[in-house]
Order: C-alpha cells, then structure tokens, then sequence
C-alpha cells in the first residue's frame, strides 16, 4: 500500500466499509482549534478550469466532510493528476444514471460542488478520499472528457441575507430544526447524536446543506436544493421535503407497530401452545385439535351442501381455525357446523310403489280404516303413474277418539311406502322455538323439533307424525301452530329456515301425518292447510277381530307365555269386549286383555302344566263382575218427560238421557245438569217451540204459566254442551206436558230452531255407535247427515237399526212418542 500525505492534514488509516457514510461538519469533527471565521476566510482558491469526479447516488454540498472511494480507472487517474499538481480542489458531480460506467458530460448534472481532498489512501483496487465541500459551481464549457471529464466552471456564491428577511429564515429555521428532529427520531437509520445538528451549527445556509445530505432523499430532490441559490427558496424546497419524508415515516412507524403488535401476538399463542402440546405429552395426553379440525375439512368437502348452506359453514370452519378451543364459542361455532353436516341434505330412501305389499302391510297391522288405506294406496298410485316432475307430498290429519290407532297407523304407513319414520309430540307444547329453533345467540341454542327428527331420521324425505297437534298451547314465548303454518304449507316449507341453521331446508318432499282428538281447538289456518281424514270408533265385531289378531297375540308375548299355553274363546272375548269396555279406542280392552294374560300367567307361574282355555267364567274370575250392562236403554223405566238423546265427546259417542219434570210454581225454567250456554239455549228454543205449537198437540194455553219447569240432564259432574239435543228436549218436553211416554229403544239427535226446523249435526259414526252399544235399535237423524250414516256407518251396524231421518219437528214428535 502506497500512502500520500497531503500537508493539512495527519495521515489516516484505511477505511473499513462502515466508514463510507456521511461525517460530522468540520466545525465538529477537525482538531483544528481555530475559529470557524478565520477557516472561511482562508477558503482555497477554486480554479476556473476544474477536473470533474462523477459520483453515483451522491450528492456533496459545501462545507460537508464525507468520504469517497474511488474505482473507476479515469477516477484514479484524475485523483492521480490532481494531487501530483499539487492542486487539491476538484468538482463533484452527480451522474443522472448511477448504472453508467464512464460518463460524459451529458450524462451527469450541470451542478456541482467544489471540494478540497483532506485525506488519501491508495488501496490496492481504489482510492479512498476524504473531502471537504467548498463552493457550488455550474459547469459553463466542457474541456475534454478523455481520459477523465475537465470543464469550465462558474462559481454560485450564496445570496446575501437582507435584515427584512431574517425574521422569516428564522421561522423557516426552526420548522426544519423540528422537522429533522421527528425524521431522526422515526428513522431508525439516523443515529440520535443527529438532533444536536441543527443547533449545533449556527449558520443557516450550512445547516440546510447539512440537514439536505443527511436526509434520505432522493439524487434528484438533493440535486435540486444543491442548485437553488436563493437561501429561503432552498430552505423552503427541504422544508417540503422533510414534511413529506416525515410523513412517510410516520406511516411506516405505524405500519411496523401494528406488524410487529400482530407478530407479538401470534408468537405468544404460538408460544403457549408449544408448551401445551409439551405438557399433553409429559401427561401421555395427544393434541388432537390439529387432526380433528382435518377430519372436518373432508366431511364438508363430502357433505355435498347447498351453496347457502355451504357458505354458512365454512364461515364457522373458518372461525373454528382462528378461534382458541377453551373459547366458549369454539364449542358453539363447532356445534353448528356438526349439526348442518349431520342433517340429509341430499340422503332419501325410495318409495316402495308396490301397491299390493302396501295394502298387505297396512291391512296386517290394522283391521279396519279403510278409509285411510285407501289414501294411501292413491298416493302411491299417482307416485307409479307420474314419472316426471315432482309429486307434491300429501298432508294427512287423522282426526278420531283415543285408542284408534291414529299414531301407530302413521309408523305402517311408512313401512308400507318404504321410509323413515319420525315422530314429534306436540300436546303442551308451548314455545315456538321447538318448531322453529333457537338463534345461536342464546346459550344452549339447539334447532327445532322438525329439523332434529329429520336429522335423527336420516333422510331429507322420511314421514313425519306430529302428534296431538289439537293441544298445542301459547303463551309470551310464542304461538307454535303459527310456527307450523310454514311448516305444513306445500308452498313454503321448500325454504323452511330454522332459526338455529339460519339456512333454508326443502321439507316438501317430506310426509306429514297430524294426529287430532278434536279439531274445533286447531286453529283455521292450520286446519286449511291439511288433509282432515276423520276416524271413527271400532263396532263390537271390529273390537273383536282387533283383539284377536292384535291384542291378544301381543299381550301373550309380553306375559312371556306361548300361544300354545293359553287360548281365548270367541265368546269371551265377545263378554270381554261388551261387559268390561265401553271406548271408540281399544285402549282399555287392550288393558283388560292383559290382566286376564297375567292371571294365567299366574297360573302357570304356580305350576300348571296344561294349556288354559278362557271362558266366559274365567273372564269374570279375573277381571270380576261386567261393569257394563249391553241394553242400559232398556234397563231405564221410561216415563212421560223422559228421551234418549245421543252426544259426541273427544273420547267417542254416548247415550244421553234428557229427564224433564213440571211442578206448581212461577220460578219459569229451570236447567241442572252442568250444561253449556249453548245447551241450555237448546233447551229455551225447544220450549218456545212446543208453546208456539201447544195446540198442536192438546196442551192448554195455561199449561206452561202455571208450571213451573225443571229440566235435568244425569251424569251431573260431567259438563255438557252443544246444540245436538235440541230435538231430544221438545220430545222430553212434549212428552211431559202431554203425558205420552217415547218408544222403547229408541234414541234421537239434532239441532232444533224456532220455526221447529232440525238442523245437522257433527259426530254420526260415534253417536249411531255408542246408541247400538247401549241397546238402541230406532234411531232419529236430521236428513242433511243421511250420506254421514251411509258412509261412515258399517254396513253390520246398519242392519241392525231402524233409521228415520226428518226434516221438523213434527215429525221427530210422531215418530217418537207413542199413542
């Protein structure tokens, strides 16, 4: 290594690649201990023919100390020359392209800076100077450009400052000292002994050059303020620059906050559940979060979702990865996304359109119904014949008395079709959300009773009895028969939407069954959108049957006996059936039934070997003495006063005995028996009628004002209501005051009006029933329900009644009082 010693300045050592950056002012950084005035004072003289250095990406300005290395072959020689002439002050120059080897004068700017070489050391390879700016020049002529760049050069000397400008420049001074302040401070490149700069150096002009080449601005905005002469446009130009950088580096300063807030997190979390997973495997316990979220991945890429559906749930799957599994959320947000995935989308059995194994499944697990089966065999017809488009799903009411076998009737139906049966209790049912479900905000959150029985049926067109929907109640949290308006409506349940899933599921491909005691207490809108389908109760010979294929054989089995150990005789089954139930359902014989299984049971239990027949006998041994006389009318001593009327109840028909007494008083009509307003309005209206039309039948004027009139209906603790015993009150009335008794066995229904007009009424099958139960063999019908009794009543009962059906009630009187 070859040094140079310059006679200024003591000889340095080598640079090391950190030294190549910008340095203190030489008012901070030189020994020398003289005055900064006598320093100016003796600035070098600066030659008007000037050798020019070229630099890349750098800008020098007067009175700036920097370093500079040197590599280019003409950059060497210049330092070469220059310093062998002992002429120590060259220009400085900015080139326009940093990328160009050898420059010309048309490749660098037209300003430059004079600098004085303080220091030089030769490396092997370059030449490393320290310089010291001295004056700002513009290039006038070029000289030559071989072997290095020499021009002409014109000095710029720094405007004067006039005394009306300095109040101004102090301003400008201050905004730059509080802008280079904030750019140290955000700029993590800038070291912090930087903020004394502009304090530390009290001439403006310096300050400025200084604060420009110690901010990162650009070759261009550095190469501007280097040729703005004009000492407050320049300051102005960095002011504008600072502004600008200071924003930019405020941005940043947030941005890199915010980054390294987010990294800080995430490296905690990360942190934490490392040590969780080392603590898992300390406790021999697995981390399988991982695992179990991928399993879920695959079964919602399986589940082939309706696009709605699908995108609620990887909404949910993608909180469920972001979302810690001690969160309480986690468990909801993973709940839904089980519960969507569980329901059959697109899973469906296919109906089994074999009408004559429909018809053999239905007949073997119920006897009777025929009404029913053959709705179902009609539903299946048109499913066989329509092969294209979609069969609107029916929706079945089974309305009828308890016991008939209404629920039950709904699981053969779907094993005669061939699909999945589901079934709903609806009785005190109260709050809509069991229909419609509940919004995942509230804790606990489940879907509603439709969605959780398709989900638990497995099949999105499975059949569905909702039971008991008569009892449906409502109270403040809602009405649930107004939840299933949509449910049961074949134009609206194709999008039904469950509060909880909060997606639309089709349901009108699934079968709906309702089950009913009574219809008055289903409301109007409900009951138009179904199908009512009314039963009636069993005849006697219908009990029998249904208790010898049914009952008996499945009362055996649960006894744990064998159908060879025991055998019911038809006539006690007969007895059994007449003396011990009186019902439209076989509920209770299905009751008496087993009682008398158990005591044979008993029997065997004790050690009987042989097989036991059932008698007659043995029937009363089990169940005692018949509690149910057959011919109750005729056990009753009918006297003038007294008819036999016939009532429907939710629980089938029955008898109804109307007794009528008249006595000396004024008190007017009495009525007992805890009868309705309606009722008791029968009552009133019969009574009008017959004294309209006393003379008719030879009662006095007088008769009725001076009788006072009691009428009473037995069976007092019972409520009673309906207008369908207005024609057995004119005849219980008309019987008392003319004294001629009714015919024997013979019972009557219907509504009575003033004009003597009767009325048709509701429940034929049940009351023509109850009345053959009770020994009845003439019956009195309004006309209008003629096609009732033909069509309900079984053609066995029939045969055995006499039937009247009248328009007034003149004629209900002829036909049943006697003579």
């Amino acid at each position: 290594m070859s040094d140079v010693k310059l006679p200024i300045e003591e000889e340095i050592t080598p640079f090391s690649e950190e030294e190549l950056e910008v340095t203190q002012p030489a008012s901070e950084s030189s020994d020398s201990d003289e005055p900064r005035e006598e320093s100016e004072e003796r600035r070098p003289d600066i030659p008007s023919e000037i050798n020019i250095l070229p630099l890349r990406d750098s800008v020098i300005y007067p009175m700036l100390i920097a370093p500079l290395s040197v590599s280019r072959e003409a950059g060497v020689q210049l330092i070469d020359e220059s310093v062998a002439g002992e002429s120590r002050v060259i220009g400085v120059v900015a080139q326009k392209t940093p990328q160009e080897d050898e420059p010309g004068f048309e490749g660098v700017y037209g300003y430059g800076c004079a600098v004085i070489i303080r220091t030089l050391v030769k490396m092997p390879d370059s030449v490393r100077l320290i310089v010291q700016g001295i004056a700002r020049f513009k290039i006038v002529e070029p000289i030559q450009s071989k072997p290095y760049l020499r021009a002409k050069i014109e000095v710029i000397e720094d405007e004067p400052v006039s005394d009306d400008h300095a109040e101004e420049l102090e301003a400008l001074r201050r905004s730059i000292a509080a802008m280079f302040d904030q750019a140290v401070r955000l700029s993590p490149g800038l070291p912090d002994e930087l903020r004394s700069l502009t304090t530390a150096v009290q001439e403006t002009h310096v300050m400025t050059d200084l604060v420009s080449a110690h901010m990162n601005l650009s070759v261009q905005d550095k190469q501007t303020i280097l040729e703005t002469p004009a000492l407050d446009k320049r300051m102005r130009l960095l002011l504008e620059m600072l502004s600008k950088e200071v924003r930019v580096l405020e941005l940043t300063s947030k941005v890199q906050n915010e980054v390294n807030t987010e990294l800080t997190k995430n490296q905690r979390e990360y942190y934490l559940r490392e040590q969780l997973k080392a603590i898992q495997r300390e406790l021999g316990e697995s981390d399988d979060r991982g695992e179990d979220l991928e399993d879920l991945s695959v079964r919602i890429h399986e589940a082939d979702l309706p696009q709605e559906a699908l995108k609620e749930v990887n909404r949910e799957y993608d909180r469920l990865r972001r979302m810690n599994p001690g969160s309480p959320e986690f468990s909801v947000a993973r709940t839904y996304v089980d519960t969507v995935l569980a329901l059959p989308w697109n899973s469906k059995t296919e109906d089994n359109l074999d009408l004559v194994h429909a018809k053999q499944q239905l007949d073997d697990d119920h006897f009777g119904l025929e009404k029913i089966k053959d709705r179902i065999l009609e539903f299946l017809a048109v499913r066989k014949v329509k092969t294209d488009g979609t069969v609107r799903q029916p929706i079945l009411c089974f309305a009828g008395p308890p016991g008939v076998g209404k629920t039950s009737l709904g699981r053969s139906i779907a094993d005669a079709l061939g699909r999945k049966y589901g079934r709903i209790s609806l009785g005190g049912m109260r709050d809509e959300a069991e229909i419609r479900g509940h919004r995942r905000t509230y804790v606990g959150a489940l879907p509603g009773q439709v969605v959780q029985a398709l989900r638990r049926a497995g099949s999105h067109n499975p059949l569905i009895v909702l039971d008991e929907i008569d009892k449906l109640g409502n109270d403040f949290r809602g009405d649930p028969s107004s939840a299933l308006l949509e449910v049961l409506d074949p134009e609206q349940n194709s999008t039904f939407r469950d509060h909880y899933l909060d997606v639309p599921f089709d349901l009108s491909k699934v079968f709906f069954i309702t089950t009913a005691n009574r219809l008055d207490t289903i409301p109007a809108a409900l009951r138009d959108r179904m199908e009512v389908i009314e039963l009636g109760g069993y005849t006697e010979e219908e009990k029998v049957e249904i208790a010898e294929r049914h009952l008996i054989p499945k009362q055996i089995g649960e006894h744990g006996l064998r159908p060879a150990q025991i055998e019911f005789k038809q006539d006690a089954v007969v007895h059994l059936v007449r003396h011990y139930t009186r019902e439209a359902g076989v509920r209770n014989l299905e009751r008496e039934v087993g009682s008398v299984v158990r005591k044979a049971t008993r029997l065997f239990a004790e050690g009987r070997k042989t097989k036991k027949v059932v008698n007659k006998a043995f029937v009363e041994e089990a169940l005692g003495a018949p509690r149910y006389l057959h011919d109750e009318v005729a056990e009753r001593d009918l006297r003038p006063g007294m008819a036999v009327g016939l009532a429907w109840t939710p629980v089938g028909g029955d008898v109804l005995f109307i007794e009528t007494a008249k006595m000396h008083g004024n008190k007017g009509l009495i009525v007992t028996g805890q009868l309705g307003d309606v009722m008791k309005e029968s009552v009133t209206a019969a009574l009008t009628y017959l004294r309209s039309n006393a003379s008719d039948w030879g009662i006095a004027e007088d008769a009725f004002e001076k009788a006072e009139i009691h009428v009473h209906v037995p069976a007092g603790a019972v409520p009673k209501d309906g207008p369908s015993a207005g024609v057995t009150m004119l005849t219980a009335l008309t019987s008392l005051f003319t004294g001629r008794t009714i015919h024997s066995r013979l019972a009557m229904t219907g509504e009575i009006t003033l004009t003597g007009q009767v009325l048709p009424v509701g429940g034929i099958k049940e009351k023509v029933l109850a009345a053959h139960r009770a020994g009845v063999t003439t019956l009195i019908l309004p006309e209008r329900n003629k096609k009732d009794y033909l069509e309900d009543v079984p053609d066995e009962i029939r045969k055995q009644l006499t039937t009247h059906f009248v328009k007034h009630g003149h004629q209900v009187l002829k036909l049943a009082l006697s003579k």
